[in-house]
Order: structure tokens, then sequence, then C-alpha cells
């Protein structure tokens, strides 16, 4: 497919929507089990949605990564183009993927709609306010935030201490200046003086419940255990505690339902939820993907960042939530971020270089052996740039022949769905003829701290780990509070395997420290931070909102 347009934000308002109703009966729905936001959105009603769950689902293809690069990968656009694929040859597929963050969309990653020819449309909404699911999730959080500030201010029945409130406020923007405030000040009528803090709205445990509840019981469910504060006995305080979840819940009760919109090539997507994969779970909800599985044959998902981190935590977080098997899961590389991992710098990825790439491939060599660690069948997906000579691509495809791993050729920014189809006669061929041994690489039973040596040295490939003096006592905490049965959810660098970000390729005999643990009881897990990874990202010098406008139309530019 050729085209004069160069920008994602061109293509996606030259192409032409179907009204979402129209996109609704391909998959068995009519009018009446829709939400209708407008002609091209709609939100799939809560008693269909219970109706659904008696269906038999379809098959589960996840889509990951190696680790990312500023080269970029694009696991997104690989996603949209693969689902569209899969129906050009005749089978019944569904997307299911996160929405986007203002976060990144205002600052440097750009949108999480995919890319050229394979996009989720409408790219501006979807890129912007969408259904406004992310805004029901702040104010929920920060609704929660102010009734655990007024408890304190009415006599604090609870005994909570204001030195161990953990519950932090929430905004969907990369602010840094807003990672440690003081609220509280002005005298005894403007509450209690207290340090808190903003978490990025997609760090928020309410993303995180709302992404892996079954329905609105599950999700009210989830709200009361969330752990907001200790008392002066060093005990927990949580929502139910504090009897507000049927508030939080009422909040959410639209947002929890999740969004029916369609690609470029109108296959039908779900997008709903979007925890990041370095800081959270980073996965699409729950709902989503298994109505999805019932709506359609194949649905495609994907997990953020590389398979160290959203892969890991779909298939241990995620697919035990949700009793989800995978049947099969997608590696997407490019050969510009192998050379990267290889020790090019970005300046110079245009020209071939062949030892660069062979060396970079030890990274993506490192994500194969994972994903068969879990026991899944894996098919490389080379995302083809215009910058990759033949040889390079010859020497890649003979290397994943040598390692005995299914690769493809993608073409999805360029060639849409067309792009992909090498990749989906692939994925449908491992999926018939490869066996299925899916299982989780630990078990609930197993100490926190098996849990964590087991990513570490399994997924990462690293040596050990290190506890620092406060997560050694918060282990303690955590198996008094019986606790220690929980999943895991790493906060750790999305550039290496590694905790170290200028750890590219595949670092050997590494470290990694955890330097504190946050319980999310409501999520079901107990988040370990390592490095210096943050819940609050800031901007960089030349955000991508300088580059955003509109016109007196309403035409949006500049997004990506």
């Amino acid at each position: 497919m050729k085209t004069t347009l160069k920008s994602d934000i061109e293509i996606a308002q030259a192409s032409k929507m179907k009204p979402i109703v129209e996109i609704a009966k391909n998959i068995g729905l009519e009018e009446e089990d829709l939400e209708l936001f407008g002609k091209y959105k709609a939100k799939i009603s809560s008693e269909t949605l219970a109706k659904l769950k008696t269906k038999q689902g379809g098959k589960i293809i996840l889509v990951t990564s190696i680790n990312p690069t500023p080269a970029g990968e694009g696991k997104s656009t690989v996603t949209v183009g693969l689902g569209d694929a899969f129906n050009r040859i005749g089978k019944n597929a569904m997307i299911a993927i996160r929405e986007p963050s203002l976060g990144p969309v205002m600052g440097i990653k750009g949108g999480a709609a995919g890319g050229g020819y394979a996009q989720v449309l409408p790219m501006e909404d979807i890129n912007l306010h969408f259904t406004g699911d992310l805004h029901a999730i702040t104010t929920a959080n920060n609704a929660l935030a102010a009734l655990i500030d007024n408890h304190l201010q009415q006599g604090n029945e609870l005994n909570i201490d204001p030195r161990r409130i953990v519950w932090k406020r929430a905004v969907d923007l990369n602010d840094r200046a807003l990672r440690k405030v003081v609220v509280g000040l002005g005298g005894p009528m403007q509450g209690i003086p207290r340090e808190d803090g903003f978490d990025i709205t997609v760090a928020s445990e309410i993303m995180a419940v709302l992404c892996l509840a079954d329905d609105l019981k599950d999700l009210k469910f989830r709200l009361s255990r969330i752990v907001i504060a200790y008392n002066y006995n060093k005990e927990p305080v949580t929502v139910g505690d504090l009897g507000v979840q049927g508030a939080l819940a009422l909040l959410l009760k639209d947002a929890v339902k999740p969004n029916l919109v369609q690609t470029i090539e109108h296959t039908p997507a779900l997008i709903h939820g979007g925890p990041f994969a370095n800081i959270a779970h980073g996965c699409n909800s729950v709902i989503a993907t298994t109505t999805a599985s019932k709506l359609a044959d194949y649905v495609i998902t994907e997990a953020g960042f590389g398979a160290d981190l959203g892969a890991e935590k779909f298939l241990h977080i995620k697919s035990r939530s949700a009793g989800i098997k995978p049947d099969a899961v997608v590696i997407v590389a490019t050969i510009r971020a192998l050379k990267m991992h290889g020790g090019v710098s970005k300046e110079e990825l245009a020209a071939e270089n062949i030892p660069a790439l062979t060396l970079g491939l030890s990274n993506l060599q490192k994500h194969i052996e994972t994903i068969r660690d879990f026991g899944l069948p894996v098919v490389v997906a080379i995302n083809k740039f215009i910058t990759d000579t033949e040889y390079e691509v010859e020497t890649l495809l003979k290397w994943c022949n040598q390692e005995k791993v299914e690769a493809a050729l993608t073409e999805v920014w360029e060639k849409g769905g067309a792009g992909g189809i090498e990749l989906a006669e692939k994925l449908l061929s491992v999926i018939d003829n490869e066996v299925n041994k899916f299982q989780p690489l630990y078990q609930l039973s197993d100490s926190i701290e098996y849990k964590i040596s087991t990513i570490v040295q399994k997924v990462y490939g690293g040596k050990k780990v290190e506890f620092s003096s406060k997560a050694k006592k918060q282990l303690l905490d955590y198996k008094k509070f019986g606790w220690s049965n929980l999943q895991v959810c790493m906060a750790k660098t999305q550039y290496s395997l590694s905790d170290d970000p200028a750890k590219l390729g595949r670092p050997a005999d590494f470290t990694v420290t955890i330097r504190e643990f946050k319980p999310s009881i409501g999520a079901g897990f107990i988040v370990a931070l390592t490095g210096d990874i943050m819940t609050m990202p800031g901007l960089p010098k030349k955000p991508s909102a300088l580059n955003m406008d509109v016109d007196e139309n309403g035409n949006a530019s500049g997004i990506f």
C-alpha cells in the first residue's frame, strides 16, 4: 500500500469509519447491547457482559516485545495489524488493548492507538479523553484521598497514624512537581498537616483493581481490600474499614464497562484500562479480554514493554486472575532496536551493522527463553523499517531458524493487515502443531522472596536479589498480615533486563535490589520497587505537547 501521508494522525483522519452499531453486528451484538458515545464509540452494557460470561471463549494470543529502546518496537501497531490480518484470512478475530495515558501522550512516548495503517479509530479521541474512564479512576482515587483526610479532621475513629498514610492522590499527567507535597496547611480548620504526594493515574491501585475485576461486584470487593494507611498500632487500615467502597464503586460503575471501537480495516477492538507495565501490571482489563474471547474465535491482546515486564505480569497476574491460558505469544523485535542493544547509537541506526545486530540478538534470545520457560508456543514478529537492509533481515531470519523459533517479516505500518498475513499464518501453525504446556514459574504458596528471586533469575537472567533494610522489615510485617501468598508485581526499568537502564543487551551476573514494597491488596499483589523507578514520571525537555494543536474546526494535529 503506497501513500504520500506521513504521520499517524494524517492516516487516521483520512480513514473512513463505519458506525459502531455496524461493527457490533459483525460480532453478534445489537444496538441494545451497547451504550453509545456518539457514532463511533460505545460501551458494552452490564447486562450483555453478564450474558456473555456463559459462552465458550476463543483463543488468546499475547503480543509482547524485546526491551524497548528509543528506536521503537511497534508492539501496539503489530497487535492491531495482526488482528486485521486474521480477519483478512477469514478468521473471526478481535483485538483487546489498553487505553492511553495522557502522561506519555503529552510527554514523549506518543499515543497508544497503533500506527500507520494499523491503528484503532477514532485515534484522537482514544489518545485524549476517550469515554472518560481514566478521569473516573482519577476521581475515585482522589475522592478516597479526600475521605481519608476528612476522617482525620472529624475525629479519626480508626486511629489512623497520619505519618503512615500510604494512599496518594493522582493525576493522569507527568508532573514531577507533585511527587512530594504537603497538605493540610493553614490552621486547624484546613485539615491535618502531613506529607503527601501524587501518582500518575495509571499507577493508582484503583486502575489495577478495575483491570483485574470480573464485574462490578468483584470491583467493589477488591476496592474494600485496598490498604490506605496503618493505625498507631501499625496495623493496616482498608477502604472497607473506612466504609467507602460503595461510593468508589459508584464513581466507577460506567468505567468498568469495556469500550468498543474499530481499526482502520474495521476489525472490532475493545480498549479498556491502562496500567503501565514498569510500575503496574501493564495489561488491559480482564473484562475486555474475556469478553472479546466470547465474541471472537481469536483475540489479539498486548502487555506493556518487554516480556520481562508486561508478559511476565500477564502470565503470572492476569492469567491467574482471569483463568486465562494463552494459546501463543508474539515477540516483536525491530532490527533498529536490536542494533541499539548491540551498542549502536540512535543516530547511526540507518547504517547496516551486522556485528551490532548479532550482538543485540542476545536480548531477543532471553525473551524467547522466558516464554518457552512458561511452556508457550512463540513466534517472532520482525517489524520492518525502511532502513533495514536485505542482509540484516536475512541475518535475523537465519538466526531465528538456528534457534528453532518461527519468525515472520511484518509490515503492518505500511500495508495494514496485508502486512501481517505471514505472521498470522505462522501463529495458526504453532497453535495447531506445538504443545502448549503453560504453567507459572512460581506458586502462590511460595514466599515473596522466592517469587522475586524466581522472576529475577528465570525472567531477567540475574544472579541474585538484595533487599534493603526497609524491605526486609516490610516482609516481616506482610507475613504477619497474611499477605505472603499474594502475587508479585515488579516495578522495574523497561529499558534493561536488569534494574539499571544503562545495561542493554543481555546483562549477566547482576543483582537486583528491592528498595521497598507497596501493598496492593485489592489488586491481589505486592509491588516490589527496584532501582530508582518512580510512580510519577516527569516531562522531557521538549514534550510532545509542544507539537500539538487544533484548528478552528476542531481538527487535531501533532498527536504522534
